[in-house]
């Protein structure tokens, strides 16, 4: 598998990689979380962090086209670190995160304004490994509506088979009478283990 980013700002050959590796929060030194919430709430140390984020902030002077023309729709799994994983800098895509990384219709929904409004004609959709959707299933939905009194009007999206589920999400996207762009989908899973991107056959 070949995956192409060029680069922003460093002149040079392109360059392709067989490879792609994925950091995890599994990186982060233990105890992290007790300095996350030592100083109030965790909502309150992630304001903090932006206020020093802003002191050395700039304007970077991009609009909302993102520079590679692609979207990617991931999990929202923490330990999916996109950017860095991808070799991404700020402005090249349009990330999209959901429970499980599958291709809903509020999915379709930005990927129909990312490539009609903001000009993007890839799509690159990322599963992983251990994805708390295997665990579960519509009952789900069961469940909540015997906790609160109504049933939710979305579906679960759980699955056994992550590579299964990587081709129902490739489908969707290509079957979309809304999306202009669906000749360049494709789909991988991430393993949680090697940090590596696998991808899925859609056939």
């Amino acid at each position: 598998m070949t995956f192409f980013v060029p680069s922003h700002s460093r002149p040079g050959p392109e360059v392709t990689s067989n490879v792609m590796a994925m950091t995890t929060s599994a990186a982060v030194p233990t105890g992290s979380e007790d300095a996350i919430t030592s100083s109030g709430t965790v909502t309150d140390r992630l304001v903090e962090a932006n206020e020093q984020y802003a002191t050395a902030f700039t304007d970077p002077g991009m609009d909302a086209r993102p520079v590679l023309h692609v979207a990617v729709v991931a999990c929202m799994d923490a330990r999916l670190d996109l950017h860095k994983a991808l070799g991404l800098q700020l402005g090249d895509c349009h990330t999209i995160r959901n429970a499980g990384g599958v291709v809903t219709d509020d999915v379709i929904r930005s990927l129909t304004i990312s490539q009609r409004k903001l000009g993007t004609r890839s799509v690159v959709l990322i599963h992983h490994t251990g994805c708390g959707l295997e665990a579960l299933t519509e009952d789900f939905r069961t469940e909540l509506e015997m906790e609160v009194g109504q049933r939710p009007a979305w579906a679960v999206e759980s699955f056994r088979d992550v590579d299964q589920d990587v081709r129902q999400s490739m489908q969707r996207v290509r079957t979309s009478p809304f999306l202009l762009h669906t000749d360049d989908v494709r789909g991988f899973v991430f393993d949680v283990r090697t940090g590596l991107l696998r991808e899925v056959d859609p056939a």
